[in-house]
């Protein structure tokens, strides 16, 4: 576990999208950027994330709108950050439905598990994003009867969400 002070910064290239600035000693002493994390700030809330290269040695961890909001802090903010390895098997929460559409769907289940990891965070991610149960079942459905319509090492977010190819 890692604890330190930092601050609540905006990406230039990213509008909009607010960070927390990742010290160099502290991404050297992770040893790497390509790591899951459990991120909790000033000691009042938990999330998982990952680290993105920000220059100079130096990392960011995105952070929404809605958990600045949670925490009643704003740009340029002072805050507390500890980092703490992520030892779960897909660096986020698998939701209820997409697990029991797992369990069923055996080459479904087969696909999802030869994704990188970044592509599965990516479906139990779009799958977590709605609050009505129906609407994730929906969600999970679509993604894993998408991902087994396409080839192997193939797969791609659009096709996935049944969007058509750019």
């Amino acid at each position: 576990m890692i604890q330190f002070q930092t601050h609540i910064g905006l990406l230039k290239h990213l509008p909009g999208m607010h960070y927390l600035e990742v010290p160099q000693e502290v991404v050297q002493a992770l040893g790497t950027l390509n790591i899951r994390l459990i991120c909790t700030v000033n000691c009042k809330l938990s999330f998982q994330c990952g680290l993105m290269a920000l220059g100079e040695g130096k990392a960011y961890v995105s952070i929404s709108k809605k958990r600045m909001q949670q925490l009643g802090v704003r740009l340029g903010d002072e805050i507390a950050v500890t980092l703490e390895k992520d030892d779960s098997q897909y660096g986020t929460e698998v939701p209820a439905e997409m697990e029991e559409l797992l369990l069923q769907d055996e080459e479904g289940s087969r696909r999802f598990l030869l994704l990188k990891p970044g592509m599965q965070r990516y479906m139990l991610n779009h799958v977590s994003a709605v609050k009505n149960p129906q609407l994730r079942v929906d969600r999970a459905i679509t993604l894993i009867e998408n991902l087994k319509k396409l080839p192997e090492g193939k797969e791609n977010f659009r096709a996935m969400l049944g969007l058509p190819p750019r």
